[in-house]
C-alpha cells in the first residue's frame, strides 16, 4: 500500500456504544479487521462522558491528550492513577487493565494506539523539531499543531500521513518553532 493522507476534518465519527464518546480511526491492519483482529489500531477518541475504558485482551495501549481538560484514568485497586491532562504526552498501559476514567472538565480528544502485544510493538513520540525516522513497515503521522514537511512534502495542521505493510522512512521538518507532529513507528515485536 502506498502512503494515504488524512484529515481529522474528514474522518468519520462513530458513536461508542455505550454513548460516552466517539471514534475516528485513521488505519488498522490488517484492512478490515475487527476489533477481535486487527494487529495494530490508531484513532482519535472524543470522550464526552465518564465511565469504564473497553477491555482489549492482549493489546498494548498508548493515549495522549490531543484537546480538552483531559481525563484521569484509574483501575479500581488503584495500581493505575492517572491525571491524562497535559496535550501531547502519551501515556501507555496494559488494554487488559479495566481502566476507568472521570472527565476534569469537558469532553476531550486523544489520540490512541493499539498493538496487538507478540505481534506488533508501537513507539510514539511528538516531535517539535527536525528529524529522520527510521524505516517501519507501517505507521502513522499526524500534525499536531502547525505545518510540517513530510519527505518534503507539506501537512498542514491536523492533517497526516499513514503507510501500511510497506517499509517507510521519513525526513520531517517543521515549519514554525511552536509545531508538533505525533509521530508512530509500528514495527514487529
Amino acid at each position: 500500500m502506498s502512503v494515504q493522507a488524512f484529515s481529522r476534518a474528514t474522518l468519520p465519527a462513530m458513536p461508542w456504544k455505550n454513548g460516552g464518546g466517539t471514534t475516528q480511526q485513521i488505519a488498522s491492519w490488517p484492512a478490515g479487521a475487527g476489533l477481535d483482529a486487527f494487529g495494530w489500531r490508531v484513532s482519535i477518541a472524543c470522550i464526552a462522558a465518564p465511565g469504564p475504558f473497553s477491555v482489549f485482551a492482549g493489546i498494548d495501549r498508548s493515549i495522549m491528550l490531543l484537546e480538552g481538560d483531559g481525563v484521569r484514568l484509574f483501575t479500581s485497586d488503584g495500581r493505575i492513577d492517572h491525571r491524562l491532562d497535559r496535550p501531547h504526552a502519551p501515556f501507555s498501559f496494559s488494554g487488559d487493565e479495566a481502566i476507568d476514567c472521570t472527565l476534569l472538565g469537558g469532553a476531550s480528544h486523544d489520540f490512541n494506539v493499539m498493538t496487538r502485544r507478540g505481534q506488533w510493538r508501537a513507539e510514539v513520540q511528538v516531535l517539535a523539531q527536525a528529524a529522520t525516522l527510521a524505516a517501519a513497515p507501517h505507521g502513522v503521522l499526524l500534525a499536531l499543531r502547525g505545518g510540517w514537511r513530510l519527505n518534503e512534502e507539506p501537512c498542514g495542521e491536523g492533517e497526516g500521513r499513514c503507510w501500511e505493510d510497506e517499509p517507510r522512512a521519513w525526513q520531517v521538518q517543521p515549519d514554525s518553532a511552536d509545531a508538533r507532529l505525533a509521530a508512530v513507528r509500528i514495527v514487529p515485536a
